[in-house]
């Protein structure tokens, strides 16, 4: 039985499914020359990350096709409820990538509280010439410990993005119409850790409260943001906002007319709406932390994605 994974998978996962008997291919197919690939090769599974798309033309066009597997947690990249309505199984693997991406978030919030963004880019070109202008105009940092992070969407993103923020002192609020409260554990080395019961508040109180912000959200079905200029009208001066979700929950426009006028401080993004071609306006604007939609790209992460991807599959092909 062979399977595409057309957007790689860890060798984990591969050596995995290869004991079970599964030809794994992991050459990246062209969008445009997919669906001829899976019928011509007779593809039972593909596997996809973010890059490639599954859309009714294809799933149409490959009746041979019987799973279609996400590497990562949301899956707007496919057409779920018509792939499950013509009788393919659509998994994902929502657990596999959330520390990841709750550390990139601290990475950005670090970044943006003592400048790093900003310093990296300078100090090789001008650190020699005007290092006492550059740590003056640096010297305005500011300490996490103590703020409040306001995390929009309370999965296990976003859970576990509050573990680390309640690590670091951080007082914690979280917004989720789906969710209204969760037990999070804090893991402490030589511990049994500690476990902290959060409420969720109304997206109001989240706003008007928040020093930081992160968002959690898959892309909303109605296309709208979840953060635009009305949102934005309502938050502290001087917040900082990271957005390693998807591109689109945050109003690009929007957000770059409060970074002009100083409503909004610092953001972060790590997605953007018009990948892999992001607005330059945000690439080069100077007070946004940037990342290429790198959030579950870590070695453990690929590795655990790779893992639940076999089990899901070796179990539901029953080998």
């Amino acid at each position: 039985m062979k399977i595409l994974a057309n957007d790689g998978i860890d060798n984990s996962g591969k050596l995995a499914l290869e004991a079970k008997g599964f030809e794994v291919i992991i050459e990246t197919v062209k969008q445009e020359n997919l669906i001829k690939e899976i019928n011509n090769q007779k593809y039972a599974a593909l596997l996809v990350r973010s890059a490639t798309t599954v859309r009714k033309e294809l799933i149409d066009a490959c009746p041979e096709l019987k799973l279609i597997g996400r590497g990562g947690v949301g899956m707007d990249n496919i057409d779920v409820e018509y792939a499950r309505s013509k009788g393919i199984k659509v998994i994902n693997t929502p657990g596999a990538s959330s520390q990841s991406v709750a550390e990139l978030v601290f990475s950005h919030l670090f970044s943006m509280a003592r400048f790093l963004y900003d310093s990296n880019k300078h100090m090789p070109v001008s650190g020699l010439s005007d290092f006492g202008k550059l740590k003056k105009k640096y010297a305005k940092g500011i300490e996490l410990r103590g703020k409040t992070l306001g995390i929009i969407g309370f999965g296990r993103i976003g859970q576990s993005t509050a573990s680390y923020a309640l690590g670091c002192g951080m007082n914690v609020i979280a917004y989720d119409p789906f969710v209204k409260e969760a037990n999070i554990k804090i893991q402490i080395a030589g511990t049994e850790g500690v476990s902290v019961k959060i409420s969720t508040v109304g997206m109001e109180t989240l706003l008007t409260s928040s020093d930081f912000i992160s968002l959690h959200v898959p892309k909303q079905a109605n296309g709208n943001a979840v953060i635009g200029m009305e949102e934005i009208n309502k938050v502290r001066q001087g917040v900082c906002i990271v957005n390693a979700a998807r591109g689109g929950v945050v109003d690009e426009n929007a957000l770059i007319q409060a970074l002009n006028s100083g409503k909004i401080a610092h953001a972060a993004l790590d997605v953007f709406e018009n990948e892999p071609t992001p607005s330059e306006a945000l690439l080069k604007h100077p007070k946004i932390s940037l990342t290429p939609h790198i959030g579950a790209a870590t070695l453990e992460a690929q590795e655990r994605i790779g893992e639940e991807l076999a089990e899901q599959i070796i179990e539901f092909f029953n080998v």
